[in-house]
């Protein structure tokens, strides 16, 4: 077997270059939206929190920003906590919860579906984080619309 020539990597080493960046860093225009959709199930993957990221990158950026979950995406809208609310059961549990509560103090707005939540997922509004903003599922396209005509930055994301 061949040796190895080059040392270990050590806590706290870099394996890429974090401080290379090729794009310009863009900021919003003067009254620029934002619209960011999740049709995706909570811990069912990484997009759900990586697209809330997203979407507080975007209000910080200065775009005027909305979150509409729908279909299993009012599952990253629901309260959570073992054994009570807000209890975190586990290291990152409550993730979404903080995210979006993050999102909403920063001046983020967040819709929920309410057939998703109630029809989809059995849960009523009181289940929603604070702030979160339920709407009638004819809301959910008018809601997609809206963001069209205003030509903001529409950020779709689909997951089975």
């Amino acid at each position: 077997m061949p040796a190895v020539t080059k040392p270990a990597t050590q806590k706290g080493d870099f394996f890429v270059d974090y401080e290379e960046k090729i794009f310009e860093d863009v900021k919003a225009e003067p009254g620029e939206k934002a619209l960011v959709t999740f049709h995706t199930v909570a811990f069912e993957g990484s997009i759900g929190f990586v697209n809330l990221l997203q979407a507080t990158r975007l209000q910080r950026k200065g775009f005027e920003t909305s979150i509409l979950l729908y279909g299993p995406g009012v599952t990253l809208g629901v309260q959570r906590g073992f054994p009570k609310i807000g209890d975190e059961a586990f290291p990152g549990h409550l993730n979404f919860n903080n995210q979006i509560s993050k999102f909403i103090a920063e001046g983020g707005k967040v819709y929920a579906c309410r057939f998703a939540l109630q029809a989809l997922y059995g849960h009523g509004e009181p289940s929603l984080i604070e702030g979160i903003r339920p709407i009638s599922p004819l809301d959910v396209l008018d809601l997609v619309l809206l963001h069209r005509r205003d030509k903001a930055f529409i950020l779709d994301t689909w997951t089975l």
